[in-house]
C-alpha cells in the first residue's frame, strides 16, 4: 500500500523526462478540470447558484488558454471569488504550455532533464529544434532555460504591476471607487499582459472609450505580452544593441509593427464611413480606434466598438490578423508572427531565385520552413473543421462563425456576439478549438508522437508538377 503512491510518482517523473510535450498537455487538461470545478461552485457565481457545466467548462478553457471568449457576462455572472479564480487562472495560463510544464517537471523530477530542456528551448525558440544537435543560433540555448523561466515569472509580475499602477488613476477619474479600483487595476493589467480581454465591470471598455491614456496603457500591456518571453529576455540583455538582437527578436518586432500599422490602415479605410463603428467619430477618434482595434485583433481581445457591426470586409481583415496572432512563446495565440515572417521570406527568396532563405545576414534552415508550413496547414485545418461543424450545428452566418472560430483558435477573445448564443454542443466544439489553438500544433504533434525515428537512407528523387 505504501509503494503505490511512490510508483505513481515515479511514473509521473518518468513522463516529465520521456515526453515533456505530452506532460504539458496533461498539465493543461488538469488545470482546465480544476478550474471548471472551481467555477462550478455556488460561491463562484454572483447569484449563489451553480453555473451550468458547459458555461463553467468553456470559461475555464478560455481562462487557462488566455482567450477571453465567454458564453456568459464575466462582470455580472461571477462573484468576487469567481473573478479571483479567473484572475489566477489567466496568470497561470499566460506562462505558456511548455514553460509551465518545465517548471512543474523541474519540481517533480528535481532536475530539468535534457529532453525537457530541448522542448523548453524549442518553445521559446523560433527555430523549433526537434531532435539532433541544438542550433547555436537559437534564441535561448539549453544553459539559459533556467534564466528564461525566471524571466517569465519576473517579467509577468513586473509588467502587470507597472500596468496596474498606470491604470489606477484613470479608473479613479472614470468614477470608479478607490477600493474597487484597487482590484480592477490589477485585473485589467493581467487581462492585458496575458492577452485575455476579460473585463471586471459591466459594459467592458465602453465607459473608457474616450480615455486614450487608459486605452494606450492597455495596448502597451497587450504588446508586451504578445511579443513573447524570448524577445523580452533578449531585450533585457541587449535593449540598445539592435545589431546584436537575435534573428527571432528582429523578425518578431518588425513583423509585429508592420501588422499593427497595416491593420490600422485597413480598418481606417474600410470603416471610416460605417456609422455603427468608426463613422460616427471625429478624425482623431477614428484614427486612434483603428489602431486600438488593430492591436486587439492581434490577440488582445479588448474592444470599444461593437465587433458585430463591422463590415464584412473588416471582419476578413480581423480574421487574418487573429490567425497570425503574436510572438512565439508569448501569451498570444495564432500561428505566430515568426511563422508568417519565415514563409514570407521563403516566398521572397524563391521569387529572387536564391538557393536559401536569408534574413539579416543569417540563413534560415529548411526544417524551420517546413515547420512553419506545417503550423499554417494544421491551423487552417483546425479552423476549417471547427467552422464547418459549428456552422452546421448553429445554422448561423458563416462569416460570424468563421470570425469567432478564428478568434478562438488565435486565443483572441473578440466576438461578433455568436459565441454567447451557441448551444452546448457548439460550445464544446469551440472550447476544443481554443484548446487546440493554445497548446500549439507543434506541441500537440510532439505529444501524440513522443518518439522520433531516424531514417538512415534516402529514397530516389522524383519531382511532381507543382502550381
Amino acid at each position: 500500500m505504501v509503494l503505490a503512491p511512490r510508483a505513481s510518482w515515479d511514473r509521473l517523473r518518468n513522463l516529465t523526462t520521456s515526453s515533456p510535450a505530452r506532460f504539458a498537455v496533461l498539465v493543461f487538461v488538469s488545470l482546465i478540470l480544476v478550474f471548471t470545478a472551481l467555477l462550478s461552485l455556488p460561491a463562484a457565481s454572483a447569484n449563489g447558484r451553480r453555473l451550468p457545466l458547459a458555461d463553467a467548462l468553456f470559461t475555464a478553457v478560455s481562462t487557462i488558454c488566455v482567450t477571453g471568449l465567454s458564453t456568459v457576462d464575466i462582470a455580472t455572472t461571477f462573484s468576487a471569488f469567481g473573478k479571483v479564480v479567473i484572475f489566477i487562472g489567466v496568470n497561470i495560463g499566460g506562462m505558456g504550455v511548455l514553460t509551465l510544464a518545465s517548471i512543474l517537471g523541474l519540481v517533480i523530477s528535481k532536475r530539468l532533464g535534457l529532453r525537457a530542456k530541448l522542448i523548453a528551448a524549442s518553445d521559446s525558440n523560433p527555430l523549433r529544434t526537434h531532435g539532433g544537435p541544438v542550433n547555436e543560433g537559437q534564441t535561448v540555448r539549453l544553459g539559459e532555460v533556467g534564466q528564461l523561466l525566471r524571466t517569465v515569472a519576473l517579467s509577468t509580475l513586473l509588467i502587470e504591476g507597472l500596468v496596474a499602477l498606470a491604470l489606477y488613476p484613470s479608473l479613479i477619474l472614470a468614477g470608479i471607487r478607490p477600493i474597487d479600483a484597487l482590484w480592477e487595476a490589477p485585473f485589467y493589467a493581467a487581462m492585458a499582459f496575458t492577452n485575455t480581454g476579460f473585463t471586471p465591470n459591466p459594459g467592458g471598455l465602453v465607459p473608457f472609450a474616450d480615455d486614450y491614456f487608459l486605452l494606450t496603457v492597455l495596448m502597451i500591456g497587450v504588446f508586451l505580452g504578445s511579443i513573447g518571453f524570448p524577445v523580452i529576455y533578449a531585450l533585457r540583455k541587449q535593449l540598445w544593441h539592435v545589431r546584436k538582437w537575435p534573428l527571432h527578436t528582429k523578425l518578431t518586432i518588425i513583423t509585429t509593427v508592420l501588422l499593427f500599422f497595416a491593420g490600422a490602415a485597413a480598418f481606417l479605410t474600410l470603416e471610416y464611413n460605417n456609422p455603427e463603428t468608426l463613422g460616427s467619430m471625429n478624425a482623431w477618434d477614428t484614427t486612434f480606434q483603428a489602431f486600438f482595434l488593430s492591436a486587439m485583433t492581434r490577440s488582445g481581445g479588448f474592444s470599444v466598438v461593437d465587433i458585430g457591426e463591422l463590415y464584412g470586409s473588416s471582419l476578413i481583415v480581423g480574421c487574418m490578423l487573429m490567425f497570425v496572432g503574436g510572438g512565439s512563446a508569448s501569451t498570444a495565440g495564432g500561428i505566430k508572427v515568426t511563422t508568417l515572417a519565415v514563409l514570407a521570406l521563403a516566398v521572397f527568396s524563391e521569387a529572387k531565385g536564391r538557393p536559401s532563405v536569408q534574413a539579416f545576414g543569417r540563413r534560415i534552415p529548411s526544417d524551420v520552413q517546413r515547420v512553419a508550413l506545417s503550423v499554417v496547414a494544421w491551423g487552417a485545418t483546425i479552423v476549417a473543421l471547427s467552422t464547418i461543424v459549428i456552422s452546421q450545428i448553429s445554422q448561423e452566418p458563416v462569416s460570424d462563425v468563421l470570425f469567432d472560430v478564428i478568434s478562438a483558435f488565435g486565443t483572441v477573445g473578440l466576438s461578433t456576439g455568436l459565441t454567447a448564443e451557441l448551444s452546448d454542443p457548439a460550445v464544446y466544439v469551440m472550447a476544443l478549438t481554443i484548446f487546440m489553438g493554445r497548446i500549439g500544433t507543434v506541441t500537440l504533434a510532439a505529444a501524440v508522437a513522443a518518439t522520433s525515428r531516424s531514417q538512415l537512407y534516402s529514397l530516389p528523387v522524383e519531382r511532381p508538377i507543382v502550381g
